[in-house]
This record gives C-alpha cells, structure tokens and sequence, in this order.
C-alpha cells in the first residue's frame, strides 16, 4: 500500500496466468509497476453504452424507447383517427363537407393564400368562359396550389371546338389559360343533322342558328373527311360558285353539286374541275342552269345530258307531236 491507499502489483500478478513468451502489455515492457485503485479492481466491468443516432429520428427514437407508453398512446390515437375518418366517409360527411368547401388539401392551401383570384383566359372566340371553366372543373373552392395544370389542359383539348391549350400557374393566386379554337370551316349534314366542322373535317359543333350559314356545305357519309376536296372544287368553279349551294359524296367517289336553282350537276369521278370549269362557261353563254332542267350531266367527257322538268318535258312532247303532225299533213 502507497500513502494514497493504493495497492501496488506488478502486472504479473495481475495476469498470473501470462504464459512464457507471452507479448507482455505496452506498459510492461519498460518492467514498471502499475498504479491501480483497489476499489477499481474490486468493481465489475460495465457494458458500454450504445450509442443512439444523431437528428431529429435520433432524438425521437431515443424518447420513445425510454417511454413505451407514449407509443402506445400514439398508436391508439392514429388507430381512433383512422377509424373515425373512415366512419366519416361511409357516413356521407365528408363528401358534404367536400361538396361545400373543397377537399381538405384545398382547403388548407386557400387558407395560407394559394387560392385562385383571378383566371384570364385568352384566345376564345366561339366558346365562352363559363364554358372554358366548367371544362377545366375550375370553381371557387379550388386551389392553385394543387391544381394539376396538365390534367386541365387535358380536359380542355378534349372540347371539340379546341385545337389547343395551355394552363400556366402564377403564385400566389393566378392562373392563365390561352385557347386556340378550331375554326368553323364547313358545315356537314348526316342523317338530317347539320354539324359545324373544322378544316380537317372534325364535328366543331351543332349547328345552332345562321352564323355560319355562309361556309361551305356538304352532304353524306363520310363528306366531312372530303371537304378540304370539295372547297378545292368550288375554286374551280369561278364565278359560278355563288350558284352552289351544297356539294353531296356519291359513293365516296363522286360529287353531286346541288344548285341555288335546285338543278343536280353530277360531277365525274376523274378530272372534275375540268368539267366544272367548262359548266361555267356554258352558263356565261347560254345561261343552262336556268333552264327547266332537273339535272346535268357531266359524267362523260365532252357531253352534256340534260334531264328536263316534267312540265318542260310534257310541254316538249306536245311541242314534237304537232310538229310532226304538220309534217305528216291531211289524208
């Protein structure tokens, strides 16, 4: 014992079963003894204590692990929460509460200022703002913040009248929507329905008054996918295209052009500009298309075949027989 109350050993004796030739610890190579407390050797060893994370996940981990009620109490509420939300929505609450202010993400986004106060919509011309923002589902609980601007340009491009459309969103509280319409082209009858349609002969719209009156006007299966061919054919018409009053698909073959007068020109299958451009000239001259003729007949290059009216050709019957009785004379 030293004056400290301290034992002194030599690490032999605190090994004493070292063997020969065994490497002896760093501090017993110099063959120094060591100092070490008799109530440290008379103590048992501790395990080390484990080392908990770092951050926020550490911190929580290391509160939960010393109080394992809490957990459970944790439990207990999200497991009531979830029961009671669930019993909402079977209830019908939360579709009413829903209906009358939004969906609660909405509802938490307006409340820190990400509602939608104002929309500019660009660009329309035969469709209406209210109908633009019935399309997109845009209302007053919405909001900018979890509005899917792709998904509404989506159900905007889905109208007919729309060839194209961008959403694009301005925080905190604006939104902008610039339309580009199709443009009425032609109107398109089928099965006694008149439809407005758009130059690549897509259904615009129905025909709801006489706006549009004045395009071009085509009849029968699958003549809105054509019309782009039959303006082509009213070009070639000069001045005979006021006289024109619709164009009908035969067969997917053909025109029939039906005239302001009522008289059907039946076109050619082939080359039917030609035979149009030559109708015009015999109209200059010879003013057919007033005649009393229920048809022409252009189908043969060169020939013009004239259907008349029954009243025009009774009177040319009875016109043909007194001439030739005078021919024939008295017996």
């Amino acid at each position: 014992m030293d004056g400290g109350g301290r034992l002194l050993r030599s690490l032999s004796a605190v090994v004493p079963d070292m063997m020969p030739g065994f490497a002896p610890p760093r501090l017993a190579v110099a063959g120094a003894l060591v100092a070490v407390p008799a109530r440290a050797l008379a103590e048992p060893l501790r395990p080390a204590r484990r080392r908990t994370p770092h951050g926020l996940g550490g911190c929580l981990l290391g509160i939960l692990s010393r109080r394992p009620r809490l957990v459970g109490n944790l439990l207990a509420a999200t497991l009531f929460a979830s029961v009671g939300a669930y019993g909402a929505v079977c209830s019908g609450e939360y579709a009413a509460f829903v209906e009358a202010n939004g969906t609660l993400p909405d509802l938490i986004a307006r409340s820190v200022g990400f509602s939608i106060a104002a929309v500019t919509i660009s660009g329309l011309n035969e469709l209406s703002e209210t109908q633009v923002l019935a399309a997109a589902g845009i209302t007053p609980k919405s909001s900018l913040a979890f509005l899917d601007a792709a998904d509404i340009r989506r159900r905007l491009k889905a109208l007919p009248l729309v060839r194209d459309a961008s959403v694009t969103k301005l925080y905190p509280d604006r939104l902008l929507v610039a339309i580009t319409e199709r443009q009425p082209y032609a109107l398109w009858q089928k099965d006694g329905q008149v439809a407005i349609i758009g130059s690549d002969g897509q259904v615009i719209d129905e025909r709801h008054d006489e706006r549009h009156d004045g395009l071009p006007f085509v009849a029968g299966e699958n003549a809105n996918a054509h019309v782009a061919e039959y303006v082509k054919l009213l070009a070639a018409a000069d001045d005979l295209q006021p006289k024109i009053r619709a164009g009908a698909l035969i067969a997917e073959r053909r025109w029939n052009l039906v005239m302001t007068s009522g008289v059907i020109v039946k076109l050619p299958e082939i080359d039917p500009a030609t035979a149009l451009a030559g109708l015009a000239r015999l109209e200059r001259t010879a003013h057919i298309l007033e005649k009393d003729i229920v048809s022409l007949d252009l189908r043969v290059p060169g020939r013009v075949v004239a259907r008349l009216t029954e009243e025009a050709a009774s009177n040319r019957a009875d016109l043909l027989n007194r001439k030739a009785g005078k021919r024939s004379g008295p017996t």
